[in-house]
This record gives C-alpha cells, sequence and structure tokens, in this order.
C-alpha cells in the first residue's frame, strides 16, 4: 500500500532547504558515486538504480522501459497516489515517498540515477537537485518550462558530469538518421524553409481560469503539486492533463510536441539558437463582436515564424503551427497521400527538392514519394538498436565520459538548445498576449503584437521589446530554487 502522507511541516526546514543548498547536500556524501571512481568503472552490480519522481502515466512508462534493461527502480515519489498506485503495484521493492526533496535528503547513498515526468513547471528543481548530488538524469520532454532553466541545466549537466537524457524518444528513432542520411547526401540541397504542425492542443486553451473552488483529493498533495508556481486554490480536472494549457504549469501544444517536431530539423540541419521570432496567435468568441485574449491560458492556435543562421551566410526559417492549422500541401505531394502523419508533420524545402516526416521522425519521405524507395544511399549513421531508454541506462552505467560510454541521442548538450528554441515559441506568443490598459480605462493595447522580436540567444535577451524578456526566466514561489 502506499503510505499515508506525512504532516507537511515533518521535515520541513530540511525540505525547504535542499535546493537552496543543492551544494552542500552534494559535499555530504558518505559514499562516491561511480562519477568520480574513474572513467569507465562499473558498479559490482552492473545494474542502475533508478528513482522516479513523477510515476504516473507517462512516468509510469518510463520506468518500466527503463526496468527493461540493467536497471531497478528502487524509489518512486508522486504527490499524487492515486496517479502512483499502479507504479507501487508493479515495483512493490521500491520504496515510496511523497516529496522528492525528502527523497534526496534521506536516501541519496542508496540511488544512482532519477527519471522526473511531472509537469513542466517541476522538471528544472527535481532535475538540477538531483544533479547537484550527482546524480544521471533522465527528464521528460520538454526539458523545462523556461528558457533560463534550460540553459541551467544544460551548464548543470557539464558542471557536475552527469549522463543526461531528455524524453524525446524520436531522436533515437532511425528516421531522423534517414532525414540525415538524405540531406547529408545532397538529394534535397540547401533547406531554407521549414513547416512544423501538429493538431494539438487535445486539452482546453483560450479558456478562463475557473472560479468554482473544489475541494482537494485526499490522496493528492495540492501544495507539493503547484510547487515552484503561485499558490492557488486547487480547480477540478486541472490533474492530471489539463495543466499543459496554463502557463504557471504547462507549456501549451509547443512544449507538448515541439521536442517531437522539431527535433528532426533541429538535428539535420544543426540549428542553433534562433536570431529572431514573431508570431499570431488564435483567439476565442466571448461575446457579440468580441474576441478574447486569456493571459494566463495558451491559446487554442498559433503561428510562430523563427529565424536561424543557415549555411553559408544563408537565412533558415521555421514555421509552427498548432490547434490544427497545417501548410499548403506541396504540389510534389499526390492529392490522396498523406502530409506528414496527418495531424502533425514536419516538411523541408530545399532548393533542389523536398522532404518531410510524422511525430518523432517516423515515416521520412522524399517528394514526390516515389523517390523514397529510388534513393540510393549508403547508411552512415549508427542506429539505436536498444532504444532511447535502455541507451541511457547503459552509458549511465558506464559513467560520464568513459571509454565505454557510448553517444546519447538527447544529451542536455543537445537537449537544452533544443528546449530554448521551443520555448521561444511560448516567449512570443506571451508577448504577443501582454496586456495593458489604456489612458482611458477601456480596452487593451498588445505592445508585442506585429512585431519582430530580435533574439540575443548567448545572452538570453530580446534586444528590441524588454518587456518579453519577463518571460525568459521566472520567479518561483517561496522555498523552491534551482540552488544556482
Amino acid at each position: 500500500m502506499i503510505p499515508e502522507k506525512k504532516n507537511e511541516g515533518e521535515n520541513n526546514v530540511s525540505r525547504r532547504s535542499f535546493l537552496r543548498n543543492g551544494a552542500l547536500a552534494a559535499a555530504g556524501f558518505m559514499i562516491v558515486p561511480r562519477h568520480v571512481l574513474g572513467r569507465g568503472y562499473v558498479a559490482p552490480s552492473d545494474r542502475l538504480r533508478v528513482a522516479g519522481i513523477g510515476v504516473g502515466g507517462k512516468g509510469f512508462s518510463d520506468i518500466s522501459e527503463f526496468a527493461k534493461g540493467p536497471a531497478d527502480i528502487t524509489f518512486l515519489c508522486d504527490v499524487d497516489q492515486r496517479r502512483a498506485a499502479e507504479a507501487v503495484k508493479k515495483f512493490p521493492k521500491a520504496k515510496f515517498y511523497t516529496d522528492f526533496r525528502e527523497m534526496f535528503d534521506k536516501e541519496h547513498k542508496n540511488f544512482d540515477a532519477v527519471s522526473v515526468s511531472t509537469p513542466d513547471h517541476t522538471h528544472a528543481v527535481a532535475a538540477m537537485g538531483a544533479m547537484q548530488l550527482k546524480k544521471d538524469v533522465y527528464v521528460q520532454k520538454p526539458l523545462t518550462h523556461d528558457i533560463y532553466e534550460a540553459r541551467m541545466l544544460t551548464q548543470g549537466a557539464n558542471k557536475h558530469k552527469i549522463v543526461s537524457q531528455m524524453g524525446n524518444q524520436g531522436s533515437s528513432g532511425d528516421g531522423v538518421r534517414q532525414l540525415m542520411e538524405w540531406y547529408n547526401a545532397g538529394l534535397v540541397g540547401d533547406v531554407h524553409t521549414i513547416y512544423c504542425w501538429t493538431d494539438r492542443p487535445v486539452w482546453p486553451q483560450g479558456v478562463p481560469w475557473p472560479t468554482t473552488r473544489q475541494d482537494v483529493p485526499k490522496e493528492l498533495n495540492w501544495d507539493l503539486w503547484l510547487g515552484t508556481a503561485p499558490k492557488k486554490d486547487y480547480v477540478d480536472n486541472l490533474v492530471p492533463f489539463n495543466w499543459r494549457g496554463w502557463w504557471d504549469y504547462g507549456t501549451g501544444a509547443i512544449g507538448d510536441m515541439g521536442c517531437h517536431i522539431i527535433e528532426p530539423p533541429f538535428r539535420v540541419l544543426g540549428l542553433g539558437y534562433p536570431t529572431s521570432v514573431e508570431c499570431s496567435v488564435g483567439s476565442v468568441y466571448v461575446g457579440e463582436f468580441t474576441r478574447g485574449y486569456f493571459p494566463e491560458s495558451c491559446p487554442p492556435s498559433s503561428h510562430v515564424i523563427m529565424k536561424f543562421p543557415g549555411k553559408n551566410g544563408k537565412e533558415v526559417t521555421l514555421h509552427w503551427m498548432d490547434g490544427g492549422i497545417q501548410p499548403e500541401r506541396p504540389e510534389e505531394l499526390g492529392p490522396n497521400e498523406t502530409m506528414g502523419d496527418g495531424g502533425n508533420g514536419a516538411l523541408f524545402i530545399g532548393d533542389k527538392g523536398k522532404m518531410m516526416c510524422g511525430t518523432y521522425g517516423m515515416y521520412p519521405k522524399l517528394l514526390p514519394t516515389s523517390r523514397t524507395n529510388e534513393a540510393n544511399v549508403p547508411q552512415t549513421i549508427a542506429r539505436v538498436p536498444e532504444g532511447h531508454y535502455v541507451q541511457w541506462v547503459n552509458a549511465a552505467i558506464a559513467g560520464y565520459g568513459s571509454k565505454q560510454q557510448k553517444a546519447l541521442s538527447s544529451p542536455f548538450d543537445i537537449a537544452g538548445p533544443l528546449t530554448e528554441t521551443i520555448l521561444m515559441a511560448n516567449l512570443a506568443i506571451r508577448s504577443f498576449d501582454i496586456r495593458k490598459a489604456k489612458a482611458n480605462g477601456k480596452g487593451f493595447d498588445y505592445p508585442g503584437r506585429y512585431i519582430k522580436l530580435l533574439w540575443d540567444g548567448n545572452n538570453m535577451k530580446i534586444t528590441n521589446f524588454d518587456e518579453a524578456n519577463q518571460f525568459v526566466k521566472r520567479t518561483y514561489r517561496d522555498g523552491w530554487s534551482l540552488g544556482v
């Protein structure tokens, strides 16, 4: 059975001080982790002891995948005992915690690595706390909730010398590697335009925050679920899935699907930080001749345009479309042929041809599709037969920087910049919705609308509209910190 929740005041000092004093906690290790025992060191058991944070839904499937490799699930942590029940049943030997900070304080000697599959707003604090304890980390997509967090986790993985991986499993798939081989062979020439699209959201967006207060389910620790986010009363149907459409917790459609759909073009073209971003967003009907924007909620649809430096000084334009918006079908695609995988996909337009894929880089095709089977390009990029999850487990057992460690598909050096790019779209969307009452107190203007935001990636700063920079880094609720 899942243990009863502890009194919220119990261990309050140690839990709330943990992340602020992560470096001190790391210094207090009594057992030397495998990472510092020498490159190539393998634990005597040859198995990785994994602690799962957020073990319902996707978190449950994550730890189940790790367990298919040389890994033991030794600890489970979740703020919602209802969501954790399936994991507790499957891994009865794993000790259960409600607060990951308490688990870190008490059990850091007893696990090697951490899997984080919480709502987006908790990813960074959980992952950084684990890294400060020299634990290898696997973090679900998107890596973080805001740009600053992504940069800090990228730097933290290198600083603490840990094995990292983001949960965009398509990056280990054959599809993206096939696209890379076609591109490297020059079959489509220099790609100058990319379209990425999704039919998400499939949860409420563009809606006002509910005003009816609900009782918190007895199995849910609501204060811990809120984590870094502002204090609010519990509302029904937010947990376990609809939080994605609220800026305090989620990152909208692009946060959910961008790491799966933008990752192929990001990897194929070797894109870095964008230089500019602009957008348009959908609104909702709120009354006669009135359309509404609700700044707490992600919009129901959006179209974001980002520019990147390309080859030979040429510029690459990437379009992101969500809410069911799709680009014009390429003329090389037959009228009854599926574009992407239907609801989602990516289209590459080069000066010599076009290619496309679906979610995760699956179903790669040259256009017209008859070219796909005709292309005779040798395989030059190694595949990942063990899969995304076991790849990380094996790398963690081998140890950071060891000769035995194979390349990872989505370490934070790759996942961090990809996540920053995705979150740039949200910065533009939120800037579009900034509200300022007019002098006469009637209506609103939108100072972030109809302009192109110029981005200084190295310094994480919009250079031509300072108000947008408030969305680069959040202010956490008291008691929470990245500890950097």
